[in-house]
């Protein structure tokens, strides 16, 4: 295969190596490629930067058309740009910011696509059907997992029309600041996670006792409809494990699958009806992220969010380090000024909350995305950002704040960046369907909604054949264009949604746990 190089922008001085296994030293560049001409001063992995120009000490070295960093000695036109060579810029202030002005003219509306859902009694949709038993503490976690297995294994079967029964596992609950004004996010965040749409409304909930999160902090009366006919001044339906009613572990297990039947029986009564494009709440994230993440897969999915936008649907993105030096980007979208405001609250929040650690942004970047090629968080954040499409920001949402009825469109969720903690604060703002973009790969996956997984590279989707849902690294390739992708993409997640495809990670049962977001202190 002839060299290949890839360059963003045309004020670019750098371009990546599309190449398999990379280019050897002496490579001449040819014609029809970024640097033609060129020749290699030294190898290049796949994915890394070689300099298109003589760029001289203390110059910009742009990507993307933006300033990713400054040389810290001169580089030579044919050599590897890498974060070793580098010099991060400063962070964009928050300040004098552009607010709601890049205004164009909405796109014409997207109609007539439809797939197959669970209408709620609240109103929201639901992609699967999932009985969830919510804990308010980590230390009643074994007994679920016990008791999930027995129903899984033997009521399960007798109610084809339940998708799944899983625990609502995490780390929360005791041990911490309960009343420290933080906690009100790990809080917020599972009781969130219990009303989300693919539970069908049904909440069950098993307590220790004598926890900090008590049930009726979790799930207030009257915070979340009554689905069994109990008077909503009771609060949800609560399986204590310390009641004298348990002389043991085998009658706690026995009373949480005794509690389970009636709520499988509701949740195996309802059927999957066609409902429009626009119920859809699609959250969106990459992780094991390269230098081919702002190529292929992430602008692919760009264009698929800006088609469900025009369909009427809502579109999550998140990863508050990830956006953050595009954060111009971001305000100038804004639909109004009060959005842009709220994006620069919710970014400066998290600002100071890394302040407080001692860090900054810095700290996002990985070996492996260093490996991958992108040197720093600035380029990582260039490339992250095309996965919200072109679309006006609508809506913020705060860590672990669920989204409202009348909040459509492209929302930003502000979430820290790891994949575990966006994962579950999109669930908490209600997604019922996820869409993950990996470069370096990860078999990541969510029991509560289906993930459908994005390679940006074709060797990756070759590699991890039975991991990867869509290959965007034909894009590189030649083989498809970013808009093909993008309504491939769109088409794809309206059969995940039906139901009648299945991604890998839901065909592997591979899920990752949640993992609450606490910047509360523990105690």
């Amino acid at each position: 295969m002839p060299a290949l190089t890839i360059r963003m922008h045309a004020n670019d001085n750098v371009a990546i190596v599309a190449n398999d296994g990379g280019l050897p030293a002496g490579t001449v560049l040819p014609e029809g490629v970024a640097g033609a001409g060129i020749t290699l001063r030294e190898p290049l992995p796949q994915g890394h930067k070689l300099a298109l120009q003589d760029i001289a000490e203390g110059a910009a070295v742009r990507r993307y058309g933006v300033t990713i960093g400054y040389a810290l000695a001169p580089i030579a036109a044919g050599s590897w740009v890498h974060e070793r060579r580098l010099r991060m810029p400063l962070a964009r202030a928050l300040q004098d910011l552009p607010l709601a002005t890049g205004h164009a003219p909405p796109p014409e509306p997207l109609t007539g696509y439809t797939f197959e859902g669970y209408r709620n009694a609240d109103g929201s949709v639901g992609t699967r059907n999932i009985l969830a038993i919510t804990t308010t503490v980590q230390c009643v976690a074994g007994v679920v997992a016990l008791a999930v297995r027995r129903i899984q294994t033997e009521l399960l079967p007798l109610y084809p029309h339940v998708d799944d029964v899983i625990g609502l596992e995490h780390s929360h609950g005791c041990g911490v600041a309960i009343d420290a004004p933080e906690a009100i996010i790990p809080i917020r965040t599972l009781r969130n996670i219990s009303l989300n749409p693919n539970f069908g409304g049904e909440v069950m909930v098993v307590s220790l006792g004598c926890e900090k999160l008590q049930p009726e902090r979790l799930l207030p009366p009257g915070s979340f409809p009554i689905t069994d006919g109990r008077d909503p001044a009771l609060g949800p339906e609560t399986i204590c494990l310390q009641s004298d009613a348990h002389p043991g572990l085998v009658a706690m297990i026995e009373h949480i699958v005794h509690s389970a039947r009636p709520h499988l029986e509701r949740l195996n009564a309802r059927r999957r009806q066609t409902l429009p494009a626009s119920e859809l709440v699609l959250g969106v994230q990459c992780g094991g992220s390269d230098a081919f993440s702002g190529v292929t897969a992430n602008p692919a999915v760009g264009f698929c969010s800006d088609l469900l936008v025009r369909a009427g649907a809502t579109v999550m993105f998140s990863e508050n380090t990830e956006v953050r030096d595009a954060v111009e980007q971001l305000t100038r979208r804004a639909a109004t000024p009060a959005v842009a405001e709220a994006i620069v609250r919710e970014l400066g929040w998290y600002d100071r909350y890394l302040e407080r650690g001692h860090v900054d942004r810095a700290a996002n970047t990985t070996p492996g995305n260093q490996a991958g090629g992108l040197s720093n968080i600035v380029e990582k954040a260039m490339g992250s950002i095309i996965k919200s499409g072109t679309a006006p920001i609508s809506h913020v949402l705060a860590p672990g704040e669920k989204l409202r009825p009348n909040q459509r469109g492209l929302v930003y969720a502000a979430t820290p960046a790891s994949d575990f903690i966006c994962g579950t604060l999109q669930l908490a703002a209600g997604m019922n369907l996820h869409v993950f973009t990996t470069g370096r790969g990860t078999p990541y996956g969510l029991a509560e909604c289906p993930v459908v997984k994005v390679a940006t590279r074709s060797d990756l989707a070759r590699r991890w054949h039975d991991l990867m849902d869509l290959n965007a690294g034909k894009i590189a390739d030649g083989q498809a264009s970013i808009e093909t992708l993008g309504w491939e993409l769109f088409h794809l997640l309206l059969d995940v949604a039906s139901g009648r495809k299945k991604t890998w990670a839901e065909r592997w049962k591979l899920h990752n746990a949640l993992v609450l977001f606490n910047p509360a202190p523990v105690t």
